[in-house]
């Protein structure tokens, strides 16, 4: 199971650290124009910097073993960011909020994993 939340911690934090990242390097009117509900700026901002704390927050505390309880909190974290994401996705209709249904689960899963696994 320890390789398993491995894997999953690394690809999520690259995936976050990805999507966090570019909300700051992407123009807004760009973004913008793929949103199915029109964010203000000032959000997307705190969403990509969410996603980027809890992109590196997903794998080097426990990596590192520098407070490791912080990764499960992480995890947590993101998944009621996702949990937002799915609803918003949702207006775009159902199909749009699968896929950060799926990175919900999967950040739950590795949440549960971490808060039970001993350092």
């Amino acid at each position: 199971m320890n390789i398993v939340l491995w894997i999953l911690q690394v690809l999520l934090g690259l995936m976050f650290l990805f999507a966090g990242g570019s909300k700051f390097l992407m123009p807004y009117e760009e973004m913008r124009a793929n949103m199915t509900v029109e964010l203000p700026h000032w959000f997307v901002l705190f969403i990509g910097a969410a996603e980027v704390l809890g992109g590196l927050g997903l794998v080097l505390p426990w990596a590192l073993g520098i407070m490791p309880k912080l990764t499960p909190i992480a995890a947590a974290l993101l998944a009621v960011v996702m949990a937002g994401a799915v609803v918003v996705s949702a207006f775009g209709g159902i199909a749009m909020a699968i896929f950060p249904f799926v990175i919900l689960v999967l950040l739950l899963v590795v949440a549960r994993g971490r808060w039970t696994t001993k350092e």
